[in-house]
């Protein structure tokens, strides 16, 4: 949309079938449109950690960019600030908070490659991992890491997505940082794998 009151009025209207629990602005402004405790229409189809139903699971929270520009420094604080009353209220750990194209790499890509995740894994409010190490390349591995995070890993956008959490200006094929990170993440979220 190319403004937050034009979000705020989409996110309002019945005809458009959308909703979310809050709006956040550009200049820090923060809107509430669906009680938290309500179901909201942000999320649509998709997947995290093998839930479908997204909606019924999850506090939707839309931004105000355009997908080209940076967020904006109050749009960021008022996102931390939300988020840490929202994650206390629920019990939500930084491993909870995911962008529309985590749970649907195929038809989202919000919040995109301009996003702050690591911002928000300092404050202890997102996770991002982080390795410098690089590990061999298994596609197979891969996908089971991904899985384990909470991917689905069978889409074939999932590689983009990862990358928008861990890595946002990498392209090209996986890779052996792509390898490392997800390794990361994942022991992050259940500890090590077993192996055979």
């Amino acid at each position: 949309m190319t403004s937050a009151e034009a979000a705020l009025e989409r996110l309002c209207s019945p005809d458009h079938e959308v909703s979310a629990h809050y709006l956040i602005g550009q200049q820090g402004q923060v809107w509430q449109m669906v009680d938290e405790d309500q179901r909201a229409w942000h999320a649509g189809t998709g997947s995290w950690q093998g839930v479908d139903d997204i909606n019924s699971r999850s506090i939707g929270i839309e931004l105000c960019n355009d997908g080209a520009s940076p967020f904006s420094a109050p749009l960021m604080e008022a996102l931390g600030n939300l988020l840490t009353g929202i994650q206390q209220r629920h019990s939500i750990t930084a491993h909870g908070v995911i962008g529309h194209s985590d749970m649907a790499p195929a038809r989202k890509n919000d919040p995109g490659p301009r996003f702050d995740w690591a911002r928000l894994a300092r404050l202890g409010l997102a996770y991002a991992p982080w390795s410098d190490a690089n590990l061999p390349i298994d596609a197979t591995l891969f996908h089971d890491d991904i899985t384990r995070i909470g991917y689905d890993a069978a889409a074939p956008e999932s590689l983009s997505a990862f990358r928008h959490r861990t890595r946002p200006w990498a392209t090209g094929p996986l890779d052996a940082r792509d390898m490392a990170l997800a390794r990361t993440w994942a022991e992050a979220v259940d500890g090590p794998a077993a192996s055979a």
